[in-house]
């Protein structure tokens, strides 16, 4: 009696398990990610500027290696779906003072370096409390060549910003103080200068959003605009 006859095909080999996501499935990242802007965008407790901000940092790259700055956002979600209201608030501050002082480090980074015949210190960045100055994030740099002296300074996230724009936009403001309006490198600017004193400042803004301000004691009209021709506007508007 004949038998059934073994098959000489071999079972095919199971596919490898792929480490890859299925297309069009969202990155784990991006899931953390997304949650925790919906937090953001959904909080009454922190101004739109820095909610943008921190979407940007989150979203910046496929994989957001964790810092203080997204653990203290990973610690506001957590508190947040633990309905800890009080806590998610303060991480989310804390988040937001911390971004503040990495934008305060980038910027002083872009303070001009000193002129030929001028020695300068250390720049130096500041990034205030909401509750001191509006909130206001600063930069700034000291400037000496025998007994003259020069600063220049950053301001943004400041209210001080409309009074300024208010004077740059009408002479009659600019001109109330002894000063006037001048262009430098494209910018329109307040230039104020003591010919008898050798003391004077000069003012520009960069999209509207910073404030230059360059003031100097035992220097000349013209050493303030140097200092205002060195400053890289476009670096500086790339950071804000």
């Amino acid at each position: 009696m004949r038998t059934g006859s073994t098959s000489n095909c071999s079972a095919t080999p199971a596919a490898p398990e792929s480490n890859l996501a299925p297309s069009g499935a969202i990155p784990e990242n991006h899931r953390v990610n997304s949650n925790l802007i919906l937090l953001l965008m959904n909080s009454r407790f922190l101004p739109r500027i820095a909610v943008g901000a921190m979407g940007a940092l989150l979203l910046g790259s496929s994989v957001t290696t964790a810092d203080d700055v997204t653990d203290s956002i990973e610690e506001a979600l957590e508190a947040y779906k633990d309905k800890d209201y009080v806590m998610a608030t303060q991480a989310l501050e804390t988040a937001v003072q911390m971004i503040k002082q990495k934008k305060g480090e980038s910027l002083a980074a872009l303070l001009p370096e000193p002129p030929d015949g001028w020695e300068a210190d250390e720049a130096e960045s500041q990034a205030a409390g909401a509750a001191m100055f509006g909130g206001a994030v600063t930069a700034e740099r000291v400037y000496r060549k025998g007994e003259a002296e020069v600063s220049v300074k950053y301001v943004t996230d400041s209210p001080m910003l409309q009074g300024i724009m208010m004077m740059l936009g009408n002479p009659m403001f600019a001109s109330a103080n002894g000063g006037k309006l001048i262009r430098l490198n494209s910018q329109r600017a307040i230039l104020e200068h003591d010919k008898d004193e050798q003391s004077g400042s000069l003012q520009f803004t960069i999209n509207n959003v910073l404030l230059v301000q360059i003031e100097g004691e035992g220097v000349s009209a013209d050493d303030l605009k140097i200092f205002g021709e060195a400053v890289p506007v476009d670096k500086v508007a790339g950071v804000l």
